[in-house]
């Protein structure tokens, strides 16, 4: 596949997991970017999948984000399911800091119901 007019999927997913750990942390991208001794404006562009990221670096960013490469990339069976399969809501939700302070969130909601009516909630307030 050719880059022909914006980010691979791949790079859009680990950009966006990178994006994620670092919100979760509560890291800003300037902080980040200071300890990869890259510009915030590099870090941005890693996030949105504009920009590949080495693996060299990718290494050194689980390494200051306290986690595995692995954890930056899709299941084999996830990079083989076609383009509407949640990448580009992961995309878009991971976009603005409203979207990753709700992703980040996300997993310490314990209570399965109300996790449930949250995205009830979110639907509702979804819709055209």
């Amino acid at each position: 596949m050719g880059r022909t007019g914006g980010p691979e999927r791949v790079d859009a997913f680990v950009g966006a997991r990178i994006s994620l750990r670092r919100s979760a942390l509560g890291l800003s991208q300037t902080a980040l970017a200071q300890q990869l001794g890259v510009s915030f404006q590099q870090v941005q562009k890693y996030e949105t999948g504009q920009n590949r990221i080495s693996a060299s670096r990718l290494h050194r960013v689980a390494t200051v984000l306290a986690t595995s490469v692995d954890a930056f990339f899709p299941p084999v069976e996830t990079a083989r399911q076609p383009a509407d399969s949640g990448w580009e809501a992961l995309r878009h939700i991971t976009a603005s800091p409203d979207g990753r302070a709700v992703a980040a969130a996300w997993p310490r909601i314990e209570d399965r119901d109300l996790r449930k009516a949250v995205a009830r909630i979110v639907r509702a307030l979804a819709r055209d």
